[in-house]
């Protein structure tokens, strides 16, 4: 195997020189880095990632967790920060909860025996409690998107959500419809009361009374926005803001089920803007999220060590499932 001292005799310099070199170090000038990782290239030279590690006290791997890496947001933010962390020289480790707590505390306790360079995260559902999560961290920093607790410490990207709620509610009041309910998921999550609240802002700048009754809470599945859907429509309800395009899915479904028509008789706008959205019949409108970019910025968050919290938009694409004035129009 070759080492660094034997680069080192090759070009008469010192093995702590070829060492700085292929570590990137800022001591060294650039025409000696060049020649150096040439030298180590054609010799076939291999770094020892584990001794490396030894010796920094961290591994040049990030630890990323979702909740659920089939969904198209999760894996699109996972794409957007392997983008740019690969480029920085790290590889990531990917752990899916599946929702559930003790599966977070489980990869945060795995990740951390690992001694990864940070951890990337958004939580699962079943954690109320950021205690756990900091403990189980230790000194390893943190990086949240999407779903966050403010308490922790770290960067923080997060989606738009009040504002995004507000303007897909407001998009369905104006196409005139008038009981509008929600699929309100769960609002021990940040980013669903935040919605939640959007939702409700957009009903009393409307005119329109807020009734809880129309509030379904814990729904982001498909089988969830079924059974809520039939609830909203004998509760006389006309037209659902979904949290999530799971659960907007399942309310299409069961509408449709019922005999009504979307737009003419119910109107539904998503989030996430799943690909299923633009393929289903009708559309579903929904709100898109900049998934792969909220990645990139998590990953940059790291690389900059810092500790801001970064707020991405969210656009709303109007399709056939809520655009009933151009029904009318016809």
């Amino acid at each position: 195997m070759v080492t660094i001292t034997d680069i080192a005799k090759a070009l008469g310099v010192t093995p702590s020189t070829v060492s700085r070199a292929l570590s990137g170090s800022p001591r060294v000038k650039e025409e000696t880095r060049r020649t150096v990782e040439e030298t180590a290239r054609s010799m076939g030279y291999e770094r020892n990632v584990m001794a490396s590690n030894l010796r920094r006290g961290r591994s040049s791997i990030v630890g990323i967790i979702v909740p659920r890496i089939y969904r198209e947001f999760f894996s699109n933010v996972i794409g957007g920060a392997e983008s740019i962390l690969n480029e920085a020289g790290y590889n990531v480790l990917i752990c899916q909860t599946h929702e559930r707590r003790e599966a977070e505390l489980q990869a945060l306790h795995t990740l951390r025996k690992n001694q990864v360079a940070c951890v990337l995260m958004s939580h699962a559902i079943e954690t109320e409690d950021p205690a756990p999560i900091a403990e189980a961290l230790g000194d390893i920093p943190l990086v949240q998107f999407d779903r966050v607790f403010r308490s922790l410490p770290g960067a923080k990207v997060v989606n738009d959500n009040y504002e995004s709620a507000y303007a897909a509610t407001r998009h369905l009041i104006a196409n005139g419809y008038r009981r509008v309910g929600t699929l309100a998921g769960h609002l021990c999550c940040e980013a669903f009361s935040d919605r939640l609240r959007g939702y409700r802002k957009a009903l009393e700048d409307s005119g329109l009374a807020y009734d809880e009754s129309l509030v379904f809470q814990d729904c982001i599945l498909r089988e969830t926005g079924w059974d809520a859907a039939l609830q909203a429509a004998e509760a006389g309800c006309d037209a659902l803001y979904s949290a999530g395009d799971f659960s907007a899915l399942g309310a299409m479904e069961a509408l449709r089920w019922k005999g009504l028509s979307l737009p003419r008789d119910f109107g539904i706008v998503g989030t996430a803007d799943e690909t299923f959205a633009s393929l289903m019949s009708p559309s579903l409108s929904s709100l898109g999220q900049h998934a792969f970019e909220m990645g990139r910025v998590a990953a940059k968050a790291f690389l900059f060590r810092s500790q801001a919290t970064t707020v991405i938009s969210m656009e709303l694409h109007i399709r056939e499932s809520s655009n009933r004035n151009s029904i009318c129009q016809k």
